[in-house]
């Protein structure tokens, strides 16, 4: 997957447990783990924004594209 979740990261940065973080945003602790592990196909904006107002983040902080490496692939070029 290219989209990588920082969660874990920003979690123990704060000293904050899942758990505790779950209970301040009101989401259920499965549910936010579900996007802790990178398994979440999906996040609401109002989700994203609760997290980042507890934690204090942009959401940069907590999400970042990693390319796919694919041996032998070329890179998409676009017109000019």
């Amino acid at each position: 997957m290219a989209i990588r979740v920082k969660l874990d990261d920003l979690l123990h940065d704060r000293r904050m447990t899942l758990t505790e973080l779950a209970e301040r945003i009101d989401i259920t602790l499965p549910n936010l783990s579900i996007l802790k592990t990178g398994k979440a196909r999906a996040i609401r904006f109002s989700t994203l924004e609760a997290i980042c107002e507890v934690l204090a983040c942009q959401p940069g902080d907590l999400i970042e594209f990693q390319p796919d490496s694919v041996a032998g692939k070329a890179p998409i070029r676009t017109a000019s």
